[in-house]
């Protein structure tokens, strides 16, 4: 009796797996014994990538903010406390569309945060 190889399965499983490592360099996309590693490596980057992101975003947006209080006269963290205080519930992302994009918007803002403080 012959030997059965399972060739089509495997066949697919190697093509499937050299499909996801298009782009890479050389051997890595090319040989399936390194295509794999660097594949199996790169899914786990990218999955660690997606939850960083929101930080990076975050961060940014602190900036954009700090950048925008520093006009106004008034720090980052002293303008976050005050918009508790006034009871302004605006989160960093649009603080720093309405920094970017509406500055004496944000002055007002960074004016009633000022007057909860003193």
């Amino acid at each position: 009796m012959p030997r059965a190889t399972n060739a089509p399965a495997s066949r697919k499983r190697r093509k499937r797996r050299l499909k996801l490592a298009r782009g890479f360099m050389g051997g890595r996309s090319k040989l399936f014994r390194t295509a794999t590693e660097t594949v199996d490596r790169s899914m786990a980057m990218s999955f660690e990538h997606r939850r960083r992101k929101k930080s990076d975003y975050r961060s940014l947006w602190v900036v954009r903010i700090s950048a925008a209080c520093k006009a106004h006269g008034i720090t980052y963290s002293r303008l976050m406390d005050g918009l508790k205080k006034a009871d302004i519930r605006l989160n960093r992302k649009m603080l720093s569309e309405i920094a970017i994009h509406d500055p004496e918007g944000f002055g007002s803002i960074a004016a009633a945060a000022k007057a909860k403080l003193s």
